[in-house]
């Protein structure tokens, strides 16, 4: 099994792949966020450097309905040495959507099809897409398959949810058969990925999978990949629960120090992290009391000893849990 780390807006930032790489590790590729912006910017251009990248297959993302836009973004992502790209299709957000762009794009399949002609025809680097199956109604997913037949896709990464769901239900992986049937090019599943459990139970019923992407699981779960590897391995053995809590520990003091080091002043480092306790407090049992502390620290000072209450005082949940 191959395991992709998900692009997650805001979140999966260089400073994040970067410590995590370094503390936990395994991983075959990493995602970008998306880029948007042809010019890009500081932020945009830090996350994409070879130095803010090492020892990673990293790939960036693009979030665009323009093959200019698209072409010119591969080029310079080329110079910087980059051999794939990936284009965004799957992204639900409302703001998104609104400008066809993300999963709206697949909501105008004559323009999508037109496009992916021009950036497949003079593109520098390979091209893999992420998806959604459709927008509004499954049957819009048979057309899709049939415009992404005609493509040399390098690898099709798939969230079988329909843009309307968001995050919700239940993903639809009879849809991701139907692309297993429909498809010569590599699959990726994506999807609701958050344990050993649920990994199973979606290769109960999708056995030719080979490759999966994983995104608010690994975010829930820092240490989520080595419990994927142990349950499907008797060779790799999981962790004492010390053992976890000190490199849990050391991933969040580095994530909280590169923070502090990029960005200026308190409340932006803040903001990015209480960010990330939106998931992270799901690697605790009863966190709330203590995330609420969390969230209402307005220094650095005061974040810090709210956060230590919770790793001295709060039991990590168990595996598989």
């Amino acid at each position: 099994m191959k395991y992709y780390l998900a692009p997650m807006e805001g979140l999966t930032t260089y400073n994040f792949r970067t410590n995590w790489n370094r503390c936990y590790g395994g991983m075959d590729k990493y995602f970008t966020p998306f880029i948007s912006n042809r010019h890009m910017n500081s932020r945009e251009r830090n996350d994409v450097l070879p130095e803010h990248n090492v020892g990673m297959y990293t790939v960036p993302q693009i979030l665009t309905n323009k093959a200019e836009e698209f072409l010119s973004l591969a080029e310079q992502l080329a110079g910087y040495g980059y051999h794939e790209v990936n284009l965004n299709l799957g992204c639900p957000s409302g703001t998104v959507v609104a400008r066809n762009r993300g999963a709206g794009f697949l909501g105008t399949p004559r323009e999508l099809e037109n496009f992916l002609d021009e950036i497949f025809e003079k593109c520098p680097l390979e091209i893999s897409i992420k998806t959604r199956i459709g927008m509004d109604y499954m049957d819009e997913w048979a057309p899709l398959l049939k415009i992404y037949q005609k493509f040399p896709i390098k690898e099709l990464i798939i969230h079988p949810r329909l843009q309307k769901e968001g995050y919700k239900g239940t993903p639809h992986l009879e849809a991701f058969a139907e692309a297993v049937e429909a498809l010569q090019c590599p699959l990726c599943y994506n999807g609701d990925i958050t344990s050993p459990e649920s990994l199973t139970q979606i290769l109960t019923k999708l056995p030719s999978i080979d490759t999966v992407m994983i995104g608010r699981g690994i975010l829930q779960n820092p240490g989520l990949l080595q419990e994927l590897k142990a349950a499907s391995t008797e060779s790799v053995a999981l962790p004492s629960c010390e053992e976890r809590l000190a490199v849990l520990k050391e991933f969040h003091t580095s994530l909280l120090t590169g923070y502090q080091e990029i960005m200026s002043g308190d409340t932006n480092t803040l903001y990015k992290m209480k960010d990330l306790w939106t998931f992270l407090s799901h690697s605790f049992e009863s966190p709330d009391k203590y995330v609420k502390k969390i969230r209402k620290a307005t220094d650095a000072s005061d974040y810090k000893l709210a956060v230590n209450a919770l790793f001295r005082e709060c039991a990590l949940q168990s595996e598989n849990s």
